[in-house]
């Protein structure tokens, strides 16, 4: 009868500790597995301090509700993260980068092959462990909609702890708000009202992004220093020599690194006086030297409270500040509010040009790249899209070259280039120096007969064709024997002003530039078409 009893109370002992694992395990977001019971001391950890009570006939699972102050709850990375909301920019009308942005949103540009330039930002927070993301779009913003609906759809946030979502944000005129957004600043405080809303009730810091960046980055080490430091505002930053300086906002900081001066785009003297010592960010001598000057990543992270009060319109006699680098880090800075430097040490690169998009995007494909889109602890997502593997036919030859899947090569020459998704390269090609976006779709034996029969040119780069220095937009098509490139280097110029290696549209003739971009959904350049005709 004794050993029935003692039986009784082990299982009775067991169950309470799988409920108790149950309730544990609800408080860390952790799932564990129970622990052994003996038929002494019961013990268990589930990352919850559990006093058991010297009578087991008196432990019930209200006795350990009743006594929660012997529960001492450990926060977990998730806990944490689940009061950082990510808000990444979408740009403006991305006239820098056209005519690529023609027909798409900056951050919806193609890049790598296969990704586009939102999936940075994105899978950065989702590699950080943040599942609270606002995306702010404006201009041609349908496709960045589409690739995000069908990336990133969170469904109802359960992987993420119930709370996770991305949502994308849309410039839209209300009763208070009758312009499209002015800046960055006023792009967030046309939204400044979700700060309060309801599911962001626990947030706590807000980081802003960019979506045209190139880099990978633990967000979260990011806002564990803004914390630690307690900082009002953080800024990213990077260390530069002075060749690239003045390129970007840079920060003059004190031995605390809080920034107590900040000057976009400084030459000249104006570029002498932002020198700082670099040491100061843990940088050795020898680095700090040869990189004397701290730019801005124009990322950012605020504490909420703090954000919520500088986008209201009465810091400047009633102004608004419509733009985070140019005119809130700067107010912020000179009236005395703890603005600290983080320095980021890896690999980062700002994608906002041609030129920059052009170079970076030929990076990719060289042997010691860089930058890798893939690495084990924290990918780069992109959609699927279930395309067979590429396919190479023939007596290729192929150096320094990134071909994505789904496509096809036959007897051709390709160095230092990037094909993308779905292209098709016909045979006797050469492409050198050149990036193919790639296509939408395929078209049939049957559609292709047709519209060749028709006079007209197939997707795809046709049969012979050489391609040097240029950049070919998504369903172009291009005939037989065509010549693309730039012998002479010729410069051209534009309505804002000469500019290097303009790369130009060419819709239906040949155009002269140092490179060149073939527009989106051009419907052909004829066969035989040679860029030395246009001299």
């Amino acid at each position: 009868m004794q050993a029935l009893q003692q039986k009784t109370q082990s299982r009775v002992v067991a169950q309470e500790q799988r409920a108790l694992l149950s309730f544990g395990s609800s408080l860390t977001g952790q799932r564990l597995a129970a622990a052994p019971v003996s038929h002494g001391k019961a013990a268990m950890r589930v990352g919850a301090k559990i006093q058991r009570p010297t009578s087991r006939n008196n432990m019930t699972i209200m006795n350990v509700l009743e006594k929660s102050q012997t529960i001492q709850y450990t926060e977990t990375s998730r806990a944490k993260s689940s009061s950082v909301l990510a808000i990444i920019l979408g740009g403006g009308a991305g006239t820098r980068l056209y005519p690529l942005t023609k027909q798409r949103a900056k951050p919806a540009v193609p890049i790598g092959g296969a990704y586009r330039l939102i999936d940075v930002p994105m899978s950065n927070c989702i590699n950080s462990g943040i599942s609270k993301i606002y995306i702010l779009t404006q201009f041609n913003s349908t496709s960045l909609n589409r690739h995000l609906a069908r990336t990133y759809n969170m469904g109802s946030g359960v992987r993420f702890g119930g709370e996770g979502f991305v949502e994308v944000l849309a410039a839209t005129q209300t009763p208070t708000e009758k312009q499209w957004f002015q800046g960055t600043a006023d792009a967030v405080r046309q939204y400044a009202w979700l700060l309060t809303d309801t599911k962001n009730r626990n947030i706590e810091d807000v980081v802003i992004l960019s979506g045209d960046h190139l880099y990978r980055m633990d967000y979260m080490q990011f806002v564990d220093y803004h914390r630690s430091s307690n900082a009002d505002i953080t800024i990213g930053c990077i260390a530069y020599d002075e060749t690239r300086a003045s390129d970007f906002g840079l920060m003059k900081i004190d031995g605390n690194r809080k920034v107590v001066s900040f000057a976009e785009k400084p030459k000249g003297d104006a570029l002498k006086e932002m020198m700082v010592d670099t040491t100061v960010l843990g940088l050795s001598k020898e680095e700090a030297e040869a990189k004397p000057f701290i730019a801005s990543m124009g990322i950012y992270v605020f504490k909420k409270g703090v954000l919520a009060d500088m986008l209201k319109e009465d810091k400047t006699g009633g102004k608004k500040f419509n733009d985070f680098g140019g005119e809130i880090i700067p107010f912020a800075a000179a009236n005395n509010m703890k603005v600290n430097a983080y320095l980021f040490e890896g690999f980062w690169e700002d994608i906002g040009t041609i030129k920059s998009f052009f170079e970076e995007n030929l990076k990719l494909a060289q042997q010691a790249a860089p930058f890798e889109f893939y690495d084990p602890a924290s990918p780069i997502y992109t959609s699927p899209r279930f395309l067979p593997p590429a396919k190479i036919e023939d007596d290729c030859q192929v150096e320094e070259a990134i071909i994505s899947h789904g496509c096809t090569v036959k007897r051709s020459t390709i160095k230092n280039a990037v094909v993308g998704l779905r292209s098709h390269i016909a045979e006797g090609c050469t492409l050198h120096n050149t990036m193919i976006i790639g296509a939408d779709y395929y078209e049939s034996e049957e559609q292709i007969a047709k519209v060749t029969a028709s006079g007209g040119v197939p997707l795809g780069i046709g049969a012979g064709s050489t391609l040097k220095n240029c950049i070919v937009d998504k369903n172009a098509r291009i005939g037989k024997n065509v010549v693309i490139e730039n012998k002479d280097g010729v410069e051209v110029s534009h309505a804002a002003g000469s500019r290097r290696r303009l790369l130009v549209e060419a819709q239906a003739g040949p155009l002269q530039a140092a490179a060149r971009v073939v527009g989106r959904d051009v419907f052909r350049i004829p066969e035989g078409l040679a860029a030395a005709q246009a001299q």
